[in-house]
């Protein structure tokens, strides 16, 4: 009897803080080669576990520390968003903030020259709206976002 492949998950992750969500995942890839994908703004729009970002994608082709890169984006509304990079360590942390201020951080961790764990995390504790978040729901919304972010990236990474 075949069993049937079961679906492909994030591990999510009890950061002890109601306004952290976190989750990880193994991809079957050096750093380098996760960072790279991270590291391009245009490739977020295949990552997006959030599924509100819509295109237009603007900004340098490769991020650094202070970069601005702006999107289109959908959630109830159209709107357009900017993006500072406010964190950067080549191959090992990425994080950016918008307006609000809250961050979506990539962590990795290699694990072996084929192999890194790659953390997701979304770090509402620099927001100046806690009562927007609050209002949208985002704290639960967020954790399925980053652990659905997480599987896109290793699908993404590990089909090339």
């Amino acid at each position: 009897m075949d069993k049937e492949a079961s679906p492909l998950r994030s591990e999510i992750l009890d950061t002890g803080n109601s306004k952290i969500k976190s989750a990880r995942i193994r991809i079957s890839a050096p750093a380098s080669k996760i960072f790279d994908i991270l590291a391009d703004p245009r490739k977020h729009l295949e990552i997006d576990g959030t599924k509100t970002i819509k295109g237009s994608i603007s900004g340098p082709d490769r991020l650094a520390l202070g970069s601005k890169f702006g999107m289109q984006m959908r959630l109830g509304i159209n709107y357009k968003i900017l993006n500072t990079v406010v964190e950067f360590e080549e191959n090992r942390c990425i994080a950016w903030r918008h307006f609000g201020r809250w961050r979506w951080r990539y962590t990795l961790r290699e694990i072996s020259e084929l192999e890194t764990e790659v953390t997701e995390t979304f770090d509402g504790t620099t927001s100046i709206s806690q009562l927007w978040l609050k209002m949208r729901k985002a704290y639960p919304w967020t954790q399925m976002a980053v652990a659905k972010s997480l599987v896109r990236l290793k699908e993404l990474v590990e089909a090339n």
